[in-house]
């Protein structure tokens, strides 16, 4: 038996191990001769029942030999002993074993047709109620339509685990819902992606230029250009966008765009000239933002009495004297209740944000920190002295029927704090600050701390720089750089390339290094030594823990795929001793530094300490430690815990020797190398060289050339993002 064949086995359900009611993934034991357990998306097989199996058989660390199933196909026992031990097994709710004996004795080999089709007939039966023989026919129907549904998606390549949330969504008419609307399976839900409907659609013979097909294709245009940052667009470019999509003239797609704003499907909002067009949820996030922040600037946090006096003892004690716009911070936090306190490296943040949560403290508040990353809590934990956590983890994220990830805490089940300090907010989407506003309490003090030069959130939004420019929430905006920080290069360049002037290259003793070159194969070798050998021997920095390549890009000879080759050839090399797994194009070795590139929360990880939780998120570093085949299972150490990864989710894993500067927001690292020698122009601009800089906790070093370096600086062009909390902002200022 070779592990991965393809095998079939035909036999009986003798055991329900183990069901997950959302997404019914099933352990089951068979009745064959070696009494095999199966495993994989089963939803409706119930004990008693002869399934036929197509799976592989993998071996399990605790469990043994198993099957994994790729696909089954069930049929009902026919005979009276089959039906009589399939209706004992408690399979159908509301039928025990004495109920089963009569039913069978009643019907005899009929008993399961008369049981799905004639509940009124079942009635009769003393102890069973109408509405019991009903619920009974209604569960095996349902047992029907989720396997003919699997039956009927396999044609188009649809998995079981697919049919499941497809079936969740649409239960019994599922079959009779795709034939009337394939792009209905276009949503977060199911999940089908839209060139698969519209796969479905072709065979189904329905037209290019369908309403259903061109309603699809606007909703799911918008809600692709979430991953671009955009929580909506404006009326003319997406007519335009969708139109060269489908290959369709702009009248028609302007004609289902007007029904669906008529029948509230979209939403269309105008701002200035322009028309923009939202989703339902994405206009309800940041309306709701923008109203929630009415709301605390109209009754705001009970202001703290004394700051003044507060200020002065803190200076006393701590032999300091705050700069004018650092007092500023702490008075506005402390009076006005609401706070967004930004800056760049070296102007004090972390002092003012001591002070703020020192007085808090000190008058008997209840201060929570958090920040949206794990690297980013624990830094916040270090410089405060206070415990931060993730976003999510403040929040208690949960799942919901359809295994989405939901947050405990919300407007029915609020925070317990009289203050919320929010760190690296230039990193929150607008979904998951609506999520902190609901969970927000009514009164409570809430301190937003950023730099708004760094890039915006992977997620759709521009947050930070809404809550600035509307001009109607608090900022206090720290400018000067303090002496000790001053001595470093890093600070000073980081604020020079912000103003748009060129860093300063030629210094040899401090912090910030170039090292130039014009080649970029010279490049790449100056990248490996400095990694492997250079800074190692020089500042006793560690390849994995210390230094991190960062790159613009992902492709070319100086994108991170390709320098994540060369170095992990370098670093981890190939070696008998070493187990490795090809995830696509790439290699996961173990010893391999690899990233998390997407929040996944089912995964299990345990503590140093023997702590245990779930939930592994995008942009979380760490090193892996074993690949075991036979059981398919590997383990990444991530700071202090360690994470299981079935093979399946290893799709989730990227080498990180080299990481673009995008997926480093929220680390931190003693040593940065950055090669920069020309590139994609839209990737070459200012604030993406300014967050690259600041990422360097000890020490930058750019290998490359000066153009390219003034060529980023030069360019002040941000990434334009439509969103529309400022708007709403505004409109919220208005009604007042």
């Amino acid at each position: 038996m070779q592990d991965n064949e393809l095998m079939e086995l035909t036999a009986n359900v003798t055991t329900i191990i183990y069901r997950n009611e959302q997404n019914g993934y099933t352990v089951i034991e068979l009745d064959d001769e070696d009494e095999t357990t199966a495993v994989g998306i089963m939803p409706d097989v119930n004990v008693g029942e002869k399934v036929k199996l197509i799976g592989a058989y993998k071996p399990h660390s605790t469990y043994g030999m198993q099957m994994s199933v790729s696909a089954y196909e069930k049929s009902m026992p026919e005979n009276i002993a089959g039906i009589l031990s399939y209706l004992s097994s408690g399979s159908i709710k509301g039928i025990g074993p004495a109920t089963a004996s009569t039913l069978v004795k009643s019907f005899g080999s009929n008993t399961l047709k008369v049981l799905e089709n004639d509940p009124q007939r079942v009635a009769k039966i003393k102890g069973i109620s109408l509405k019991k023989a009903t619920d009974i026919s209604k569960q095996l129907r349902e047992n029907t339509g989720i396997r003919e549904l699997m039956l009927y998606l396999g044609e188009y390549e649809i998995s079981p685990a697919s049919a499941v949330k497809i079936y969740q969504s649409f239960g019994s008419n599922s079959i009779s819902e795709i034939e009337r609307n394939p792009y209905s399976l276009v949503n977060a839900q199911v999940g089908i992606s839209f060139e698969k409907a519209d796969m479905i659609a072709s065979r189904l013979d329905f037209k290019s230029d369908e309403k259903v097909r061109v309603r699809a294709a606007l909703a799911y245009v918008l809600t692709h250009n979430y991953q671009n940052g955009h929580t909506c667009l404006p009326r003319k470019k997406l007519v335009k966008t969708t139109a060269d999509f489908l290959s369709l003239n702009e009248e028609t797609v302007q004609l289902s765009l007007s029904e669906m704003i008529d029948d509230n499907s979209l939403i269309e909002y105008k701002i200035g000239d322009i028309s923009y067009i939202f989703t339902q949820d994405m206009f309800s996030s940041e309306s709701y933002i923008a109203t929630r922040m009415k709301l605390m600037l109209r009754f705001p946090a009970v202001m703290i009495q004394d700051i003044d006096e507060h200020i002065k003892s803190i200076e006393k004690y701590n032999n300091i004297q705050y700069a004018s716009m650092q007092k500023e911070a702490i008075t506005q936090a402390l009076s006005k209740g609401l706070l967004v306190l930004t800056g760049g490296p070296g102007t004090g943040k972390t002092t003012t944000l001591n002070a703020i949560i020192k007085i808090l403290k000190d008058k008997g508040q209840k201060v929570l920190l958090c920040a949206p990353t794990g690297r980013a809590a624990q830094r916040m934990s270090s410089v405060t002295g206070e415990e931060a956590k993730t976003i999510h983890r403040l929040l208690e994220v949960a799942w919901n029927k359809n295994d989405i990830p939901e947050f405990k805490r919300n407007e029915k089940n609020m925070l317990k704090c009289d203050a919320l300090i929010i760190d690296e907010v230039s990193m929150v989407d607008s979904k998951l600050f609506e999520s902190v506003m609901r969970a927000l309490p009514l009164g409570c003090r809430l301190i937003l701390v950023g730099d708004s030069h760094q890039l915006p959130s992977v997620g759709a939004g521009n947050v930070l720089d809404d809550l600035i420019s509307s001009e109607i929430i608090p900022v206090v905006q720290l400018t000067e750089i303090f002496r000790q920080s001053l001595e470093s290069l890093i600070v000073t360049n980081a604020h020079k390339i912000v103003n748009g002037e060129l860093p300063e290259l030629n210094v040899r003793n401090k912090d910030f290094f170039f090292l130039g070159s014009n080649d970029r194969n010279s490049v790449t070798q100056t990248v490996i030594d400095l990694c492997v050998r250079r800074l190692p021997a020089a500042y006793g920095y560690d390849t994995y823990r210390d230094i991190q390549v960062l790159a613009p890009a992902r492709k070319g000879e100086l994108g991170v795929t390709e320098l994540n080759r060369k170095l992990q050839s370098v670093i981890n090399p190939k070696s008998s001793e070493k187990n490795e797994l090809s995830v696509g194009r790439k290699i996961l070795r173990e010893g391999d530094k690899v990233m998390q590139i997407k929040n996944n929360y089912d995964l299990l990880w345990v503590k140093d300490d023997g702590e245990t939780g779930e939930g592994v998120f995008n942009g979380e570093i760490g090193v892996i430690e074993s690949i075991n085949k036979k059981a398919r299972i590997i383990k990444v150490r991530f700071d202090d815990k360690t994470a299981s990864y079935d093979f399946d989710f290893a799709v989730d894993l990227d080498l990180s020797y080299a990481t673009t500067v995008h997926k480093s927001q929220g680390n931190e690292f003693e040593a940065v190398i950055m090669p920069l020698l020309g590139g994609p122009p839209m990737l070459l601009y200012r604030n993406l060289l300014y967050t690259a800089v600041t990422r360097a906790k000890g020490l930058i070093i750019i290998v490359g050339n000066e153009s390219t370096i003034e060529a980023m600086v030069n360019n002040n062009r941000k990434n334009k993002r439509y969103s529309g909390l400022k708007y709403f902002l505004w409109e919220c200022d208005n009604e007042k």
